[in-house]
């Protein structure tokens, strides 16, 4: 029974990869029509094409509404796709009768789950924003590869060390964290694109470098104070396991790199002269601990935390 329960969430895990892979090809698809409409706009004397808005213009050639019924379809597959995902994680705790994060595929599972809910949460919020979600479905599709192949693990019990309630408390938190900063990641690294002028043509389809610089923002505001709590509910959890609430091991130390230069994103972002450039700067680099510390540390370094695999 529990060997079948797994199955079924093998099989659903995968049928959320390919819906979201789908998704990924309908919004291409809208990029590649609002291109071809902007060209046909352009080439008979009208203005380019605002972006700025979910709503097709009256002007608007037909291309346009096509674009706009790709892009809501591929919204419509991710929300079916966080369906599937959340039941393939669902099923994955029955059928390993524990709470799902204890392993990196499951800990990979549940990152990419919480980065998609947070796009549709904020999408919700900000319609015109939809272009991005191309660019946060890219490295979740690619992680979500990664965990179905290179790091998947049969369901089966975790070892004795990681059989305690603080697993749930501080893997949930920072695998929740670490998804929905993937998301601010994304809208900064697209920020700077926008600002750098280069490859006009494709950036013009994203939102303004404003909204991109908010929608960074909003989402780290968030997360950062979850991410905290998920290290000090770590460093209790080492208290009870290992006598000592910190002892700089590879990944408490990568963490609490990835902590600082959250807090300097923060602090740059309310600083005259930073805000815009630099401070987008610094949350890159803070995307990039992250995911230093999800790969390398977890993967390549020897700790304390290398048995487990887990943030």
């Amino acid at each position: 029974m529990l060997s079948e329960i797994a199955l079924y969430s093998d099989r659903l895990f995968m049928a959320a990869v390919s819906v979201y892979v789908l998704a990924m090809v309908l919004h291409g698809a809208e990029y590649a029509v609002q291109r071809s409409a902007k060209a046909v706009l352009v080439g008979a004397g009208g203005p380019p094409l605002d972006t700025g808005s979910d709503e097709p213009r009256p002007d608007a050639p037909a291309g346009r509404s096509r674009a706009e019924r790709f892009g809501r379809m591929g919204v419509s597959l991710v929300v079916l796709g966080a369906v599937l995902h959340a039941a393939s994680i669902v099923l994955r705790g029955l059928a390993a009768q524990r709470w799902p994060l204890g392993n990196m595929y499951e800990f990979t599972s549940a990152i990419c789950l919480a980065a998609i809910v947070a796009w549709l949460v904020m999408l919700r919020r900000s319609p015109a924003a939809r272009p991005v979600g191309l660019f946060v479905l890219l490295p979740v599709v690619i992680l979500l590869f990664l965990g179905g192949t290179v790091l998947y693990a049969p369901a089966a019990p975790v070892m004795p060390a990681l059989q305690s309630y603080w697993l749930v408390v501080h893997v949930t938190t920072v695998s929740i964290a670490s998804g929905l900063l993937m998301v601010p990641g994304v809208a900064s690294l697209l920020f700077l694109l926008r600002r750098s002028g280069r490859l006009a043509d494709f950036a013009d389809k994203l939102p303004s470098a404003d909204a991109l610089d908010r929608l960074a923002y909003r989402i780290t505001i968030v997360a950062f104070p979850l991410y905290t709590f998920a290290i000090m509910a770590g460093a209790i959890w080492a208290e009870a396991a290992w006598g000592r609430f910190w002892g700089w091991d590879p990944k408490e130390t990568v963490a609490f790199v990835a902590w600082v230069i959250y807090a300097a994103y923060l602090h740059a972002r309310a600083t005259a002269g930073w805000r815009n450039g630099p401070a987008a700067w610094v949350n890159v680099a803070g995307f990039a601990a992250i995911v230093f510390n999800f790969f390398f540390i977890n993967m390549v370094v020897s700790g304390l935390h290398s048995y487990a695999g887990l943030g």
